[in-house]
């Protein structure tokens, strides 16, 4: 069976892409700016597996903050949801004090 894609999703495609070079047009040096922080950031992103997950939450997020995660989408090509479900796991993983609330709350209830 054939992939089925809505002309918006061809049209990510092609943006999210490098455009090809073209050989005749003479090449200039650019400098280039130092994003080893930036590039190890978006492997780690990239890299996250989302596949598994099933459950939905809806959120809500101001219009600043669409806009900047629309154009991370455009810009990257890495899905909104995989952006979100990375920065959460990351936010947990990088206060253990939150998962202790947790875990005392439930403790609480269960008493």
């Amino acid at each position: 069976m054939t992939k089925i894609t809505s002309l918006a999703d061809e049209i990510r495609n092609r943006i999210a892409q490098p455009p090809a070079e073209n050989p005749e047009q003479p090449k200039t040096p650019k400098a280039k700016k130092p994003k080893a922080e930036e590039a190890e950031i978006l492997r780690l992103i990239r890299a996250y597996d989302n596949a598994n997950h099933k459950s939905l939450v809806h959120v809500r997020f101001d219009e600043k903050t669409v806009q900047t995660l629309n154009h991370f989408k455009m810009a990257t090509g890495v899905d909104v949801t995989r952006l979100v479900a990375f920065a959460v796991q990351q936010l947990f993983e990088g206060n253990p004090e939150l998962k202790a609330i947790i875990k005392q709350f439930i403790q609480n209830m269960t008493l």
